[in-house]
């Protein structure tokens, strides 16, 4: 191959050039430090609540927390205050509409995954979770999908519960086996 001409190679990962922008950087960097500095608040009062003070045995157990959120809510502060004498980043896209599909493919089915370890235990909510990653983002076929799911779930419950011995959370089709 000659260095004169190139391929093009298109990287199936990236988003459609087309695709619209859902928020811009400082949208999201704003919304970022006021949830920090909220958390912070709620953190500062929780430990000045406890005791952020300094006992003649040493320091109250909200102490070192109670200055870490101070630090956390400056730091907040300062980073809203450049964001709004900075004009550089009004314009620049965070996500694009592409991109925010992607990210949820993968984040509400690892969301549900938590809430149905709860309900159905963590050998079957892996089951569900493995074999619906491989079917619906990996596009592999049903059977592959279900059979090295089921796979995994057997592999996972011999080991940690059979082997090892350690608890994990479990629901009504373990239960219906016995454990």
């Amino acid at each position: 191959m000659s260095s004169d001409t190139e391929i093009a190679v298109e990287d199936p990962t990236a988003p459609a050039e087309d695709s619209p922008p859902v928020a811009s950087t400082r949208t999201v960097e704003t919304i970022v430090y006021f949830v920090l500095a909220g958390l912070a608040l709620v953190l500062g009062f929780d430990n000045w609540r406890t005791g952020m003070g300094w006992e003649a045995e040493g320091p109250q157990a909200g102490y070192f927390p109670f200055y870490l959120s101070v630090i956390l809510a400056a730091a907040s502060v300062y980073g809203l205050v450049s964001i709004f004498l900075s004009r550089m980043d009004e314009g620049k896209t965070f996500v694009t509409r592409d991109q925010l599909r992607r990210v949820m493919q993968v984040f509400i089915p690892t969301f549900l995954f938590c809430l149905l370890t709860q309900w159905l235990g963590l050998y079957v909510a892996s089951f569900l979770l493995i074999a619906g990653f491989m079917s619906w983002v990996g596009r592999i076929s049903l059977w592959k999908s279900l059979l090295t799911s089921l796979v995994f779930s057997l592999a996972m419950f011999i080991t940690f519960d059979i082997a090892f011995d350690v608890i994990m959370p479990k629901g009504p089709l373990e239960a219906l086996f016995g454990y």
